[in-house]
């Protein structure tokens, strides 16, 4: 066996020049700019620079998202961008930003998810240039047709107090934002801080959610493609329902697949199932799930109300170990799952397909525990208004992380969660050298994965940007 030796002995000194951390930051803020996302910052945000002094709002909003999608927690993080000034340029003071989002009312926030929206529409059309489509989810081995929305809430605790935090039903106290993302890219295309005793079920906070996650899609996306809205049981409102089928009427095809609790009426239907009707689960490969069924209750359950075609299916499966199981699971010794959805039949909505399928949702999970990593996680003031502004910048974070993804990476990385990114490409470190009247950034040579960091930056130049 060979013996390892100790490590080399080292000086540490804090008088260093011409070395950078971070430096893969800086394609966040250069994409930000490609995509237009900065352009459109200014012109939404210009009535708060009345007299054109001083930083651009803009910039600054793009600073804190970039600083955000880089894993900063709080306003103060913005000094890892300002004090490297020879990469990111002139950044804003802590209470210049400050300022910003304390004037970001809610006629400036309407303002700024335009402007977003508008530089999504950008990212995408780059993606079509590359030849790069929307990626397609993907369940029972099988790419599902158009776009996918995510819909939950999740809880956001707070530890001191905050403008409308609140005590929660899990016993905490905080916010209960509900969230929009698309399960295609993992892109944040909606939320909106409320306080922590607001209604899981609450049909108009669902409305406005969607409306707001739709508005984000671009149009020629919007219209003519299927749009699947899915979320748990909170989601089940009819009149949210009711909603999802409306918007077909503003030629919007949206369909929905809804969780929906296990009610007397749902535990005798599937009590009088017969075994005969019981059918093989699938799995996300589409190979057959051990121990699980479905079966339809369309028909055996009252469903008057919702709206016309709404299907109604169950899955029941073996419990994990430590599974929370009510006592009409216990009974039957089976955990069961409810949901309904409006996907007909002759659509290729087999019970088995469609229960895989709205099984995806729990990805929603993977996007929010992501979010709050990048920004939603911890809001910084005790002001409504500066929280929610945070809120949308994360949002934008989120968004520039999976334009990073689409456009510009391959491979393992054009999957990864924002924790990979940071630790391979964001957090990297890099010298800075001048020559024939250029900056360059020196990525070390014997870093694992500079030569994908390196490719993202001349596809990030390539990249056709939008007019004017």
């Amino acid at each position: 066996m060979q013996a390892i030796g100790l490590r080399p002995k080292v000086h540490v000194s804090a008088d260093g020049s011409g070395v950078v951390g971070h430096a893969g930051a800086r394609l966040l803020a250069d994409l930000a700019d490609a995509t237009g996302l900065t352009a459109a910052y200014s012109a939404a945000l210009r009535p708060l620079r009345p007299r054109g002094t001083g930083h651009d709002p803009g910039r600054i909003a793009t600073d804190l998202a970039v600083m955000l999608a880089d894993g900063g927690e709080a306003i103060a993080d913005l000094a890892v961008l300002r004090d490297q000034g020879e990469v990111f340029g002139a950044v804003a003071s802590t209470p210049t930003a400050w300022r910003l989002l304390a004037d970001t009312d809610e006629r400036a926030l309407t303002a700024v998810r335009s402007a977003r929206a508008q530089a999504r529409e950008n990212a995408w059309l780059q993606a079509a240039e590359r030849g790069e489509d929307i990626p397609a989810v993907r369940a029972a081995g099988r790419m599902l047709p158009g776009l996918v929305l995510d819909l939950d809430a999740t809880l956001v605790a707070c530890h001191s107090e905050k403008d409308q935090a609140a005590p929660t039903y899990k016993g905490s106290f905080g916010f209960h934002p509900p969230l929009g993302f698309l399960a295609n890219t993992g892109e944040g295309l909606s939320g909106r801080p409320r306080p922590g005793n607001a209604g899981a079920n609450t049909a108009s906070d669902h409305i406005t959610v969607l409306d707001q996650a739709l508005a984000h899609i671009p149009d020629a996306h919007r219209h003519g493609t299927d749009i699947l809205v899915r979320t748990d049981s909170a989601g089940s409102a009819k009149a949210f329902l009711t909603h999802v089928r409306d918007v077909r009427k503003r030629g919007i095809r949206t369909f929905f697949s809804v969780g929906y609790a296990v009610t007397e009426p749902v535990r005798h239907a599937i009590r009088a199932i017969p075994d005969r009707l019981w059918h093989p689960a699938l799995d996300q490969d589409g190979t057959l799930r051990d121990g699980a069924s479905v079966a339809e209750l369309t028909g055996m359950v009252d469903l008057t109300g919702y709206p016309a075609g709404t299907r109604i299916i169950v899955r029941r499966e073996r419990p994990h170990p430590g599974a929370q199981l009510s006592l009409f699971d216990q009974d039957e010794g089976l955990r069961h799952q409810v949901f309904l959805t409006d996907t007909p039949y002759s659509g290729g909505g087999s019970p088995q397909f469609l229960e895989v399928r709205h099984r995806g949702h729990a990805t929603v999970e993977d996007h929010i525990r992501c979010g709050k990593t990048t920004g939603f996680g911890r809001f910084p003031s005790r002001h409504f208004t500066i929280n929610s502004a945070w809120l949308e910048l994360s949002l934008a974070a989120i968004d520039l992380l999976a334009w990073m993804r689409v456009l510009l990476l391959d491979g393992e990385l054009a999957a990864a969660e924002p924790k990979k990114l940071r630790y391979r490409l964001l957090h990297v470190a890099a010298r800075l050298t001048r020559g024939g009247r250029r900056l360059r950034l020196r990525i070390s040579q014997t870093w694992p994965w500079r030569h994908e960091l390196t490719t993202a930056f001349h596809r990030l130049a390539a990249l056709p940007r939008p007019a004017g």
